[in-house]
């Protein structure tokens, strides 16, 4: 008899809408909710999906926050739900970036002037 058994995590993107103000570089961004679980495949059939997880990441600088899993388990049903900084717990602190207010240019180095204008950050 031959079997084939494999796990695997998937990731999903659950659809939420919600603007912030980052507390780790100070910019105006929204949070982007996804859904990571294991799945257990048989024969490359999809049959069981267990250990869910619920993350958030920053559009801003993309700092990575683990979500409570009462506040997940809501929005991947749908409902309209608010995230506070009491739900979220802090697991990778983004980059924060630097902008020019004279020509937009954006970097993560630690520059004083602007590498593309010269003026002072």
């Amino acid at each position: 008899m031959f079997l084939m058994i494999g796990v695997n995590d998937k990731e999903e993107q659950l659809d939420y809408e919600g603007v912030m103000t980052c507390d780790v570089c100070g910019a105006y961004g929204r949070y982007e909710v996804f859904l990571v679980c294991s799945v257990l495949y048989l024969f490359f059939i999809p049959t069981f999906r267990f250990n869910y997880r619920y993350y958030v990441r920053t559009s801003c600088c993309n700092t990575l926050y683990e979500l409570d899993s009462g506040i997940g388990e809501a929005i991947a049903k749908g409902e309209r739900v608010r995230i506070t900084e009491e739900d979220l717990h802090l697991l990778n602190r983004g980059r924060t970036y630097k902008k020019c207010i004279y020509c937009g240019y954006a970097t993560g180095e630690d520059f004083e002037y602007c590498p593309k204008c010269g003026n002072k950050f």
